[in-house]
């Protein structure tokens, strides 16, 4: 996946690694659509290289990872009647997350 910046003020549109955060400017496009891209008449398309050591996993990535394994472990709190949504049921809870059903 990559991502496409255009930069308006200087007619060029940008297609580089996946971006980290959104930005309103800034669209992620899968590889097939990136190998196709064309910019408009009289813009440039500029395409950057993707750092090959930004590929790997970071020690961030491993720690996610563990949190996610962890949550998964825990015991699923049996589901109660929550006083605020009537008529629903809270049928699980995981930490600050809850999933509401209606019968």
């Amino acid at each position: 996946m990559n991502t496409l910046t255009y930069v308006y003020a200087d007619q060029i549109a940008v297609l580089g690694p996946l971006a980290t955060f959104a930005e309103p400017h800034a669209y992620d496009l899968c590889e097939m659509h990136s190998e196709r891209l064309s910019a408009p008449r009289g813009w440039e398309v500029m395409r950057l290289a993707p750092d090959p050591s930004a590929a790997a996993p970071t020690s961030d990535d491993l720690l996610a990872l563990a949190d996610a394994v962890r949550e998964a472990a825990r015991p699923v709190e049996p589901a109660r009647v929550d006083p605020r949504e009537e008529g629903a049921r809270v049928s699980t809870r995981r930490g600050h997350l809850r999933v509401l059903t209606t019968d």
